[in-house]
């Protein structure tokens, strides 16, 4: 005789509590927002936590997807996407852009198919967070960080390149310490093709425990993997910079940076103008 089923009320009870705990995106993602971003184009005037709760994407080929317009602003897209795929090759659209501001965050945000994917410009900013965003397909940067005191971390740029006519390429360009970062994968539409993984300003700026790999330069271009630019006195360390196959260019450039502990496969010429070289490997 079978036993009729019984389902006692505790066991039910976590039973629904796991089954209410599976959205895509679980409410308290945004118990920090006050603020939220709806609709693209978008202009953020008002200082707080705006979030995503959904894609979004925008075909404009020139201007911003998003402007910030204010000070003490963070942007978290809870994993959302920001999409400017449709805008084709020739988009000049910046994903993520502000002027003159501080204080700006930027976090959990997926940037695709941008002429620059997260922009934060002009001297008179800084202090800029950028951390543990997605930026993949877009054309020119993956993100351009200006200013004084900034950090970028965590963050993974993937398949970086083709703007119409480009003979550049970047994955990070940033007045900052730089740290944890993947970039894999940078490549040009135009010769001589010459991508720069990251390319590091600022007096003093740390890059350490970055992974650049997937440059591709032409013949009679150059691939860096990753560049200390008219500054002294960055730190270098704990990188690692990986060609699948030779390929023309340098993976290490200091320019009076101290460069420590980092490994470096595949490229011609292994580390360059460096202050102080210990520790690193090359093959």
């Amino acid at each position: 005789m079978l036993r009729p089923l019984i389902v006692r009320p505790l066991i039910a009870l976590a039973f629904l509590a796991a089954g209410a705990a599976q959205p895509l995106h679980a409410a308290e993602d945004y118990d920090n927002c006050n603020q939220y971003i709806d609709a693209l184009p978008a202009t953020l005037s008002t200082q707080g936590v705006w979030c995503l709760r959904d894609d979004l994407g925008t075909s404009i080929t020139s201007g911003n997807a998003i402007t910030i317009n204010t000070n003490n602003v963070t942007i978290d897209c809870n994993d959302f996407k920001i999409g400017g795929l449709a805008a084709g090759s020739a988009s000049t659209t910046k994903g993520i852009h502000a002027l003159d501001r501080r204080n700006i965050t930027i976090r959990h945000c997926n940037l695709r198919g941008f002429h620059t994917g997260i922009e934060l410009q002009g001297g008179d900013g800084g202090g800029h967070l950028v951390e543990d965003n997605r930026l993949d397909n877009n054309l020119f940067t993956g993100i351009d960080v200006r200013g004084r005191g900034n950090l970028v971390r965590g963050n993974r740029i993937l398949d970086t390149g083709g703007a119409d006519g480009a003979d550049f390429a970047f994955g990070i360009h940033a007045d900052a310490n730089m740290v944890g970062n993947t970039i894999d994968g940078l490549f040009t539409d135009a010769a001589p093709a010459n991508p720069r993984g990251v390319v590091v300003r600022g007096e003093g700026n740390e890059v350490r425990g970055n992974l650049v790999r997937g440059l591709v330069a032409g013949s009679t271009g150059s691939a860096v993997g990753i560049m200390v630019f008219g500054v002294q006195h960055a730190t270098v360390g704990g990188n690692r910079v990986i060609a699948p196959a030779p390929v023309n260019g340098t993976g290490i450039i200091g320019y009076g940076g101290f460069c420590s502990d980092n490994l470096v496969a595949n490229f011609a010429t292994p580390w360059d103008a460096c202050q102080l070289v210990s520790g690193n490997h090359s093959h």
